[in-house]
């Protein structure tokens, strides 16, 4: 690759490490201001750095104060307001994560997407595995530790919070990724009274919400209902959507509180499949052919309710937790028809503490959470879309789930802090065959140590380091993957890691900033390859693996009075992954595929004191990715231009606008991970071709 050929996202780079201009220190902005306020220019959303000592004020205050939470963390976490994407067609968590460093959100097709932390599920060909999914603290992932895209509503979060790596065990998550936790509107909270959203654009898309939040003495709600069609990209990708939820609470005095959350919703989504290559570059819209024939789909039917409480028991002692239920219909026509229903339940609770020992500073939190999950599943051939009318697969599969866990703080000095904790996981996997002899059942037992250092400065910037043990146990469908028939289950270790992590965060005049560097020592990873296009994939145990790097995000206000009075601002974040065998048999210390080793993105936002904005961006891989663990295969890097630009009318009526790959670039950011392919019958149709030139609009009432 020549540097002339991606010469543009360098200039954003160079202007990042250029010295700061000489100018004041900016004057500290007013509070944020109201919906009936549109004179000021639009304020730049940081989503990457949480700051301690004072509230950051660019913020509306619910999410600064989950920003203050995190920050009691020794490690790597982030907060995603709904606001640093008000002004986006958000379509999937690859638009909501898309700034967050660390964090690889990468779309297939509808809302499905690769979803990866510091390498987590790194081969995982469909949905995700090695995140923890909670949705307002309470975790709500299938019971293996599964997680399907489309229980999750993209417009449903008042903001998102981002643990990587060994930083999830707030929820007892013990997994190398760490843990993503949804926090949904409450009457209180939202943005608005009343919302009416509407959006459409290139490929079909049409999309309506309507949100309504209430706050009557000791009682809020909040409600939402919003549909989607789309033709898709692709040939067969169409897709339409239904969701509705509901957040109703009641309050039983200071900082004690019942709340109720329910959602549904009925997701239908055409599969196009993946594609050679050559195919994807060339002739990116086309499906696979098998898929039409066969018409391949993945229709969800999917309902949640969860019971949750804050309850403050004392001056130093409040009490979180809940119970929770999920009910959901797959019908998944690929090669075979999957026919499959899936009841979820659980409990999560925490007690935390804050106080003193020996005349010190202190805090502690302690925790359960217990899941078990039934799922049932009938496998029929396809015959053009249709189930044959016999059966080659008719299971009953349950999973349980135990963690038990503890983090203290205790602050030595009156600046640093040294952070303790663990917890014990216990797993078990049990599944019937209802035809055939090949029933098993398996369970696991771990503890992860983690211990840290947490310095902060008196202006509140903070410099943190940890070291942290993750273990992650196989789900279902590794256990019982399709390379190996007449067993039971598929002889497979849990996945280990040691992890270490050392970062710093802060704001010091116009810079925010918040840099990590870790190193993770992975044993038994759990690892993916693709046997056959649209056939679950192949999992087994490597040897010594070796996942490391760099997750690096700098925002820059670089002048708060730009031609015409605006802010000029610019947002960046960084990741370099190296991710790699270590001494292995077969492979050696060949690097690992599916993951660049740097992914660049940088926003250049112009705000006027008027109520408009405008927004040109770059997404950059400037090297080449590894397709498979013989490192035979590249996919191009590539370097994908867009721009946003929106216009507050009035007080209640905005416009914006999201134009995406302006330069209708040909590239294949998404694919599964093979062995060799060069070897003699290994499929390499295993890519998902990025989409082309894009426009959506969209216009928010607010009230």
């Amino acid at each position: 690759m020549s540097l002339k050929s991606h010469a543009a996202p360098w200039a954003l780079l160079i202007a990042a490490c250029a010295p700061a201009p000489a100018l004041a220190a900016p004057p500290e902005p007013a509070s944020p201001a109201s919906p009936d306020q549109t004179t000021e220019p639009e304020p730049v959303r940081v989503d990457t750095v949480i700051v301690t000592g004072r509230r950051n004020p660019e913020d509306p205050p619910v999410v600064a104060e989950a920003r203050a939470r995190l920050s009691r963390t020794p490690g790597a976490v982030s907060v995603v307001s709904a606001e640093a994407y008000q002004n986006r067609a958000a379509q999937g968590l690859y638009d909501i994560l898309r700034d967050a460093p660390g964090v690889l959100a990468q779309k297939r097709f509808g809302e499905e997407a690769r979803l990866s932390i510091r390498g987590s599920g790194l081969s995982q060909a469909y949905h995700q595995r090695g995140v923890l999914f909670a949705q307002d603290g309470v975790p709500f992932a299938d019971a293996d530790g599964f997680s399907d895209f489309q229980k999750i509503d993209p417009l449903g979060a008042r903001y998102v919070e981002v643990y990587r790596g060994g930083n999830a065990l707030r929820f007892g998550g013990a997994q190398l990724g760490g843990a993503l936790n949804f926090v949904t509107p409450t009457g209180r909270t939202a943005a608005q009274a009343a919302l009416i959203r509407l959006e459409g654009g290139a490929y079909g898309l049409r999309r309506g919400q309507l949100a309504l939040a209430r706050d009557w003495g000791d009682w809020d709600a909040y409600a939402a209902l919003s549909g989607l069609e789309a033709d898709g990209f692709r040939e067969h990708s169409q897709q339409q959507q239904a969701r509705f939820s509901l957040n109703l609470g009641r309050r039983f005095g200071e900082d004690r509180e019942v709340r109720l959350i329910v959602s549904a919703a009925e997701v239908e989504q055409a599969v196009p499949g993946t594609l050679s290559l050559a195919d994807a570059l060339t002739r990116p819209r086309m499906a696979n052919p098998a898929t039409i024939a066969n018409n391949w789909r993945r229709d969800v039917d999917v309902a949640r309710a969860t019971l949750q409480t804050r309850w403050r028991l004392a001056d130093d002692l409040v009490f979180e937790g809940g119970v929770y239920v999920t009910d959901d219909t797959l019908w998944h026509p690929i090669p075979v028809v999957l026919d499959n229903h899936n009841r979820t339940w659980g409990g999560f609770g925490r007690l935390d503490w804050e106080g003193s020992l020996g005349g010190r500073r202190a805090d502690l939190f302690v925790g359960a959470y217990y899941r078990s999950g039934e799922l049932d599943s009938r496998v029929s051939l396809n015959f053009g879309g249709a189930p044959s009318p016999f059966l080659v697969g008719s299971a009953q599969q349950q999973a349980t789930g135990l963690d038990l866990f503890a983090e203290g703080r205790l602050f030595v000095t009156d600046q640093l802090a040294v952070v303790a904790g663990g917890s014990f996981g216990r797993a078990t996997r049990d599944y019937v065959d209802n035809l055939g002899a090949n029933s098993d059942q398996v369970t696991y037992d771990w503890f992860s140590p983690r211990l840290g250092l947490l310095w902060e400065a008196a202006d509140g910037s903070q410099v943190y380091a940890n070291v942290t043990r993750s273990e992650e146990p196989p789900i279902y469908d590794s256990l019982r993957n399709s390379s190996f028939t007449g067993i039971g289950f598929v002889p497979l270790e849990t996945q280990k890691a040691w992890t270490g992590e050392i970062g710093a965060r802060g704001r010091r005049g116009p810079m925010l900033w918040d840099v990590t560097l870790y190193r993770a020592q992975v044993r038994d990873e759990l690892l993916n390859y693709v046997i056959t296009p649209g056939i679950p994939s192949a999992t087994f145990n490597a040897g010594d693996t070796v996942h490391q790097g760099l997750e690096a995000a700098l925002d820059w206000t670089l002048t708060e009075d730009a031609p015409g009075g605006g802010r000029l601002s610019l947002r960046q974040s960084w990741t370099w992954s190296d991710f790699r065998f270590d001494g292995d048999a077969v492979y050696g210390d060949n690097r690992l595929p599916v993951i660049p080793e740097h992914q660049y993105r940088a926003e250049l936002k112009y705000a006027h004191p008027a109520g408009w904005f405008i927004a040109p961006a770059v997404e950059w891989r400037p090297g080449d990715v590894w397709v498979d663990y013989a490192n035979t295969m590249k996919a191009p890097g590539y370097a994908v231009w867009s721009v946003s630009a929106g216009w507050t009318i009035n007080d209640h009526v905005a416009f914006y606008v999201d134009a995406r790959n302006l330069t209708d670039k040909a590239y294949a950011p998404e694919f599964g991970a093979v062995t060799d392919a060069l070897a003699p019958g290994v499929s390499t149709e295993v890519f998902y071709p990025g989409e082309g030139r894009a426009v959506f609009v969209g216009l928010r009432l607010a009230y």
